[in-house]
């Protein structure tokens, strides 16, 4: 997924949805409560995706900015089909 943005300085897309995977699992209520408490811990945290660095609040709040409607739809799809694709309890195990 690429997308025609200049300023997004060394980062890429993986590095942002890494923030926003933690983001979504983490509990926290908003984006912002997340990123002071994930900054202490910014680069072991991008480590678990082999990324050197967590992205700074104003080039997220850029990427956030310039997503648009399409990969958006192509995200959900691809999670869409990978949550069919696998059961969601061992039930048909336990039998």
């Amino acid at each position: 997924m690429r997308f025609a943005r200049r300023r997004f300085g060394h980062y890429e897309v993986v590095d942002f949805l890494a923030v926003l995977f933690g983001y979504a699992i983490s509990g926290e209520r908003t984006l912002e409560e997340f990123y002071q408490h994930l900054q202490p811990f910014g680069g072991p945290f991008m480590a678990l995706f082999e990324r050197d660095r967590l992205p700074s609040r104003s080039a997220l709040s850029r990427f956030l900015a310039a997503v648009t409607e399409v990969p958006i739809e192509a995200l959900r799809t691809l999670f869409l089909d990978d949550l069919l694709s696998r059961p969601l309890s061992n039930a048909s195990q336990e039998k």
